[in-house]
């Protein structure tokens, strides 16, 4: 199995424990959340050890191994990305399971269990093209200044949202146009997302307009912006305005 069939079966696997789980309605809030973090967590480790024995896991749910700095590839996960939205009942939040290779977001499989969708590098999505009045996936609770900033200056209409994945998707699936988040994240936000989104044709880097790097000693990664090609220079220029 190719690594990006193996990132989609896991995310897909571990998205239906956590639904299972929400099912139940044993537990509800912040136990919800933890019980279902940790459990999808245990889930794709022992799916990856199991199909790629020997390889370095980033896990947002387990303890940084730092020799991973070393390797040329390394798997980064995110079990659960969105836990208030999970909690809540929601349906924007999603499973991250990608590798990174040389630091850069190569492969990857991002699930939205509750809409029932896998999106992956593997076969790459198809983005439509964008509608004349741009798109803007913001927070729900606490929006960015620089993404508010943007939005009003391209008279983009706002989208509320949870999870970092959700958003990024939103903007894969042609829902949404732009993902542009300054308020601090780690790689396992990021990895996955961004990789199908680059596998689709996106644009994804830095609010700078640098590479996003993965695998680093640090593993703070705090901003981000994915949105069509044509529109990355504009909206690079506008955000490096103020």
């Amino acid at each position: 199995m190719s690594d990006a069939l193996l990132a989609s079966a896991i995310a897909a696997e571990a998205g239906k424990l956590l639904l299972a789980i929400r099912a139940e309605g044993a537990e509800h809030g912040k136990t919800l959340g933890d019980r279902g973090d940790r459990m999808a967590n245990t889930l794709i480790l022992e799916r990856l050890r199991a199909e790629r024995p020997g390889a370095f896991i980033l896990s947002e749910e387990s303890a940084d191994d730092k020799l991973r700095c070393g390797s040329a590839e390394t798997w980064i996960v995110d079990p659960l990305d969105g836990t208030r939205e999970y909690a809540e009942g929601r349906d924007d939040w999603a499973v991250h399971v990608a590798l990174a290779v040389e630091g850069r977001a190569m492969t990857g499989a991002v699930a939205l269990p509750a809409l029932g969708l896998v999106l992956a590098t593997e076969p790459a999505p198809f983005v439509p093209p964008p509608p004349p009045r741009r798109r803007m996936v913001v927070s729900r609770t606490r929006p960015a200044p620089e993404a508010l900033a943007v939005a009003k200056a391209l008279d983009a209409a706002l989208l509320p949202m949870g999870s970092a994945g959700a958003k990024a998707m939103a903007v894969v699936r042609g829902e949404a146009d732009i993902y542009l988040h300054s308020g601090g994240q780690y790689e396992w936000d990021s990895c996955a997302p961004v990789a199908v989104a680059l596998a689709a044709g996106l644009h994804a880097s830095r609010i700078d307009g640098t590479p996003l790097r993965y695998n680093c000693h640090d593993t703070w990664l705090p901003d981000l912006l994915i949105c069509h090609r044509g529109d990355a220079d504009r909206i690079l220029a506008l955000i490096s305005a103020g």
